[in-house]
Parts: C-alpha cells; sequence; structure tokens
C-alpha cells in the first residue's frame, strides 16, 4: 500500500515521507509525512494549508507584498501565496533539513513550481528562534503564517511554547507593517487563553474553521485558520 520515499531521525523524531496510491483519487499518488509516528499531512487533504495564504491575504492592500511562512511542509501554503500576483516574495523557513531536501529532489508534487518561481527563498532556520532574533530589523513584512505545530497547546517540541505567550507574540508583530498580518493554522480550535494574549497585541483577531471532505472515511472534518492583525 505505501511506497517509503524517505526516512530520516531528527530531533523532533523519525520523520517519513510516503506515497502511495488512492481509489479515491484516479489512481494518483497521495503523498503523506508521519513524524515520531504521528500523522503530520497529506496531499489528499490540504484545504486548510491552502486558506492559510488565502485568507490571510485577501485582506491586504493593492501593492506588492512580502511574505514569510513558518514550516515548508508538502509546500501548500507557500504555493497558494504565490498565485495571488501582489507576491513579489515568498520567504519559507523550515527547520528540517530532509524537508528542504524533499523539495530540491522534486520527491513532492509542489517542489518544481515552488522552486521554479524566482520570488521563492527556501531558508534552512528555526522559525520560532528567528521570530527571537534581532528586534532592530525593519518592519516590512506583509504577513507571517505559520504551520508547524499542531496547534498552539498540542506542540511538536515543548520548546515552542514560549512563542505562544504574549511577549513572543509582540515581536512578531513588531516584523509586520503596520496593517500586515499574523495567520495561523490550528488542527483543533485554540484554547481562550491563547486567543486572549493574541488579542493583547492583536485587536483584530478572528478564528475561522475550514471544513473539508477526508478521503475514504466518508466523512467531514476541519482545521482553523487564526488571522491577527494590528490595524
Amino acid at each position: 500500500m505505501f511506497e517509503e520515499l524517505d526516512y530520516e531521525m531528527t530531533a523532533l523524531g523519525p520523520l517519513v515521507l510516503r506515497r502511495r496510491r488512492s481509489p479515491a483519487h484516479d489512481d494518483a499518488w497521495v503523498y503523506e509525512v508521519t513524524i515520531d509516528g504521528e500523522f503530520l499531512m497529506s496531499s489528499a487533504v490540504k484545504d486548510s494549508e491552502l486558506a492559510l495564504s488565502t485568507l490571510a491575504l485577501e485582506s491586504l492592500g493593492d501593492r506588492e507584498l512580502s511574505v514569510l511562512v513558518g514550516g515548508l511542509g508538502l509546500g501548500y501554503t507557500a504555493l497558494a501565496a504565490l498565485e495571488d500576483p501582489r507576491v513579489q516574495k515568498v520567504v519559507v523557513v523550515e527547520l528540517l533539513e530532509p524537508v528542504l531536501r524533499w523539495h530540491r529532489d522534486r520527491l513532492v508534487p509542489a517542489a518544481a513550481t515552488l522552486l521554479d518561481d524566482s520570488r521563492t527563498e527556501l531558508c534552512h532556520a528555526d522559525f520560532f528562534e528567528l521570530m527571537q532574533g534581532d528586534q532592530n530589523q525593519p518592519r516590512q513584512l506583509d504577513a507571517i503564517l505559520l504551520d508547524i505545530d499542531h496547534s498552539p497547546e498540542a506542540l511538536l517540541h515543548a520548546r515552542h511554547a514560549s512563542f505562544y505567550e504574549e511577549d513572543s507574540l509582540l515581536r512578531l508583530a513588531d516584523r509586520l507593517v503596520p496593517d500586515g498580518v499574523f495567520g495561523l493554522w490550528s488542527a483543533d480550535a485554540p484554547a481562550e487563553s491563547f486567543l486572549d494574549s493574541l488579542r493583547t497585541v492583536f485587536p483584530r483577531v478572528e478564528c475561522r474553521p475550514i471544513q473539508f471532505e477526508v478521503p475514504h472515511m466518508h466523512c467531514q472534518d476541519e482545521n482553523f485558520i487564526l488571522l491577527a492583525r494590528r490595524s
């Protein structure tokens, strides 16, 4: 049923890229990623990853946009950003070298489109450390889009926890232009305590459920997109 394309031990545990044939997708390959034995993402279920970009960018003005994406994965959030003609630059920050290699080696479906677009820059770095870094950088990002943890409460690594606190959110906000947007993907509805911290930094916060069909199971599921703006 499965063909394993890559297996790497990482700081977050074993990382696996696999693909399989799916009767629900007309004999197309379905690509899946697991980490430390947990299912992480699938090319068959990408509605919310796409929505993270489209919903965040739709409120921005008619101007050239610069976007930073935290977490490369299978590339769909970055891909959706590139489909917006206003976007002039998409920097994708990815901690795991194997994930970057999957794209450089064209092992995953979105890789060619991403890498052949001159607006794309892949950066091997820790997004959370980057957000804690030099605060003297100019406020030049129109959007920061984050899709790394399962949710602000269900973390891939315990050291990510401090990012979801008010002080770190303030540092992130300082990297955005005055009307910029912070978009966050979450598998589950975030806790009110996190939303309260977010509202302290960003006066405009909304949480949008994204419903989608689950292949093979013939049912619907939902993820959540949080959108936070300072103005």
